[in-house]
C-alpha cells in the first residue's frame, strides 16, 4: 500500500489523485507492503479470533519461505476461507462490505472503464453520481487501479470490499452472462434430440461463459459452507438454491435460457448421457475449488419445467471424525466405545436422512480401523473414501446388491463390516448372521427413536430373541443448528423456557445457570444467527434387561421407559441440555424432535 494512500479513505480528484482520501478518526493500519504487517494483521487476526496462534506461526513461516504477502499466504494455504479474509480486511480496515443490493443491473462507466480493465484489476463499479464514485475492490491494499480510477474520471472513489467468489459473480453477471447468446440455448433445448442439436448443446455447454458460471455457482456453495447445491427450473427462472445448515435458501435466480446449456456442462463434469433427459441419472464429480479437492454427488431428475439438479457436496475438510467436534456428550462417546469395542453384534444409528447418521459411523470406522482388522463398508453411495477400508458401492443395474455384496463379503475373512442401510429383510437378516459368525457390524435404519428400531426390526419379519442376542446398542440422533456465537443474544422467553426444562430434563444441575440465547444475526453467520450443526442423540445399550424385555416383545414405550430408568437422556432431553448451555434454540430443539 502506497504510503501516501490508506485503504480507510476515499479518493478524490486532486492534483495528487488519492493524496487526500477523506477523513477518518481511526489511524491508517498498517500497510501491505510494510515488514511490520504480517506482525500486525496477524495479530488482529488472532484477536478477532479468525486464526489460532499455531496457524498464525505456520503462516508466518511460509511468508518467510515464500516471499508472499501475509494474507495471501493465508488463503493459498487454506488457512483462511476468501470469505472469512474479507470479513477481516472489513474489520481491520474499517472498509463495508459490498451488499448485494448494491450490485447494479448494468455495468457502470462503461464508456471510461472496460471489462479488461475491470477483470485485472478486480475492481468493480457498484454507482456513480456527478461527484463521486462506489467501487468493490478485492484487495484493499492494491491502490494503484483506485488511483488510476480517481485520476480518469475526476471524482471521489468511495471503496467496498468483495470476497473473490462474489466478484467474479458480479463479473459473469454485468459483463459475461450478459452478452451470451441465450437465444442458442434456448433453440438447442427445443429443438428435436438429433445428433447435430446434441452436437451443439455439448458446445455451448463448453463455452466459457456456461463453464465460469457452474464453476461460480459451485464456488459460492462452497465458500457458504452449503451442503448441496439445487438448480431448479420453474416457468420463468432457473432458480439455484443452497442448504445450509439444514435450511434451503435462495442464492440467485438465473435466466430460464440457461437452463439447458447448465445442466449438460454439469452432466458433462459428472460423464453423464446429456442427451437423455426423460430419466434420472446420478453421477460424481472430483474438483478443486479453491485450492481444496471436493467430492460432489450429482442427481438429475425431469420436472414439467425441464430437468432439477442437486449437487451434493462432500468436503472431506469440512467434516470432523471426531465424536466430541460431531456434537455428542462425554457419557454418550463412552457408551460408544463400548459397543464399538465388542468383538461381534450389531450397533445401528437411526434417524431421517439428513440427520448424520453415516457420518456417526464414518467416525466410529475411523477408530476401528486398525491394521490388524480388516473392514468392509457396503454404501450406497459411498460418500467419503477412507484410507485403510474396503469400501463397495453398491450397483443394483448389475445385480450387484447389498444381499449380493453381503454375501461376497462374508467369504472375505471381514472383522468389520458396515452396511450403509438396513433397507429389506434379507440385508438384515444377513447382518444378523454375520454378527452370530463373530463379525462387528454397524448399519442405519430410518426410525423416529432408539426404542421404535426394534419395533421396526420385528415388522420387517425379524425374530424377536435374534435381535435381543444381537443387537448391542442403538444411537437416534437428529442435527440441529448452532447459535452464532458472535451475535447470540439473551432469549426474551428464557424464564418460560426455564421452567418448562427444569420440569422435563434430568441433571441440570450438571450444566450449571441457563445461558438460554436467541439468534440475532450479523456478517459473520450472513444474517441468519446461526452458524454450523451439532448432534443431539438417544443412545439406547442393550442390557440384559433390556435383552429379556425385547424377548418378550414388549413394546415401544416399555423399551424406552426401561431404557429411560436405565439413565437414557431422550433425544429431546439431549437437545433441551445443548439450548440450556446456549448452543442452540429450544426453537431448534422442537423442530428436529417434534414427530408428527
Amino acid at each position: 500500500m502506497n504510503q501516501h494512500v490508506s485503504p480507510l479513505k476515499e479518493a478524490s480528484p486532486t492534483a495528487s489523485p488519492l493524496a487526500d482520501l477523506g477523513t477518518t478518526a481511526t489511524p491508517a493500519p498498517v500497510g501491505a507492503d510494510d515488514p511490520a504487517f504480517a506482525e500486525s494483521f496477524g495479530g488482529f487476526l488472532v484477536q478477532d479470533g479468525a486464526i489460532d496462534h499455531l496457524v498464525l506461526e505456520r503462516a508466518h513461516r511460509a511468508t518467510q519461505a515464500t516471499g508472499e504477502r501475509f494474507d495471501q499466504v493465508l488463503t493459498k494455504l487454506g488457512l483462511l476461507s476468501d470469505n472469512d479474509l474479507a470479513l477481516a480486511y472489513c474489520k481491520y480496515l474499517s472498509i463495508p462490505i459490498a451488499q448485494p443490493a448494491e450490485l447494479p443491473p448494468e455495468p457502470i462507466l462503461v464508456d471510461t472503464l472496460g471489462a479488461d480493465f475491470v477483470r485485472r484489476n478486480r475492481i468493480m463499479p457498484l454507482a456513480a453520481t456527478q461527484s463521486s464514485v462506489v467501487v468493490a475492490v478485492v484487495d484493499p491494499f492494491n491502490d494503484e487501479p483506485v488511483r488510476a480510477l480517481a485520476f480518469l474520471i475526476g471524482r471521489q472513489v468511495s471503496l467496498r470490499l468483495m470476497a473473490p467468489a462474489d466478484f467474479d459473480k458480479a463479473f459473469d453477471a454485468l459483463y459475461l452472462l450478459a452478452n451470451a447468446d441465450v437465444n442458442r440455448v434456448e433453440t438447442a433445448e427445443a429443438a428435436d434430440a438429433s445428433e447435430l442439436d446434441i452436437q451443439r448443446l455439448r458446445d455451448i455447454a463448453s463455452e466459457a461463459p456456461v463453464i465460469r458460471l457452474v464453476n461460480q455457482l459451485i464456488a459460492d456453495a462452497v465458500e457458504t459452507g452449503a451442503s448441496d447445491i439445487h438448480i431448479e427450473p420453474n416457468g420463468e427462472a432457473l432458480i439455484v438454491r443452497h442448504r445450509i445448515d439444514g435450511l434451503l435458501r435462495t442464492a440467485e435466480l438465473l435466466k430460464l435460457g440457461l437452463r439447458a446449456a447448465l445442466t449438460s456442462r454439469i452432466k458433462i463434469m459428472a460423464k453423464l448421457d446429456i442427451a437423455e433427459r426423460r430419466l434420472p441419472q446420478d453421477g460424481r464429480i472430483k474438483i478443486a475449488v479453491r485450492g481444496v479437492d471436493i467430492d460432489f454427488r450429482i442427481s438429475t431428475i425431469p420436472t414439467v419445467f425441464g430437468e432439477s439438479v442437486v449437487m451434493r457436496i462432500l468436503d472431506r475438510s469440512r467434516v470432523e471424525l471426531d465424536f466430541a467436534a460431531l456434537g455428542f456428550a462425554g457419557k454418550q462417546i463412552a457408551m460408544f466405545e463400548d459397543f464399538i469395542g465388542r468383538a461381534n453384534g450389531i450397533v445401528l444409528v437411526t434417524g431421517p436422512t439428513g440427520s448424520g447418521k453415516t457420518t456417526t459411523l464414518y467416525t466410529m470406522l475411523k477408530r476401528l480401523n486398525r491394521v490388524e482388522r480388516k473392514v468392509f463398508t457396503v454404501e450406497d453411495p459411498i460418500e467419503y473414501q477412507l484410507t485403510g477400508v474396503n469400501q463397495v458401492q453398491v450397483q443394483p443395474g448389475i445385480g450387484l446388491t447389498f444381499p449380493h455384496a453381503l454375501r461376497s463379503i462374508l467369504r472375505q475373512d471381514p472383522d468389520i463390516i458396515m452396511i450403509g442401510e438396513i433397507r429389506d429383510l434379507e440385508t438384515a437378516r444377513i447382518a444378523i448372521q454375520a454378527a452370530l459368525t463373530g463379525h462387528l457390524v454397524l448399519s442405519t435404519l430410518h426410525t423416529n427413536s432408539a426404542a421404535a428400531t426394534i419395533t421396526r426390526l420385528i415388522d420387517m419379519g425379524l425374530e424377536s430373541y435374534l435381535l435381543a442376542s444381537t443387537i448391542k446398542g442403538i444411537i437416534a440422533q437428529r442435527l440441529v443448528r448452532r447459535l452464532c456465537p458472535a451475535c447470540a443474544i439473551p432469549d426474551e422467553r428464557a424464564v418460560a423456557w426455564t421452567s418448562e426444562i427444569t420440569c422435563s430434563v434430568r441433571g441440570l444441575d450438571a450444566h450449571g445457570a441457563h445461558q438460554l440465547r436467541h439468534p440475532r444475526g450479523c456478517p459473520s453467520c450472513n444474517g441468519s444467527g446461526f452458524s454450523g450443526r451439532t448432534t443431539i442423540a438417544e443412545v439406547m445399550p442393550i442390557t440384559a434387561a433390556m435383552h429379556r424385555r425385547i424377548a418378550a416383545n414388549a413394546s415401544d414405550a416399555d423399551l424406552e421407559a426401561a431404557a429411560r430408568e436405565d439413565g437414557m437422556a431422550t433425544l429431546y432431553e439431549s437437545g433441551a441440555i445443548k439450548a440450556w448451555c446456549g448452543e442452540t434454540t429450544m426453537d431448534e430443539v422442537l423442530r428436529a424432535t417434534r414427530v408428527a
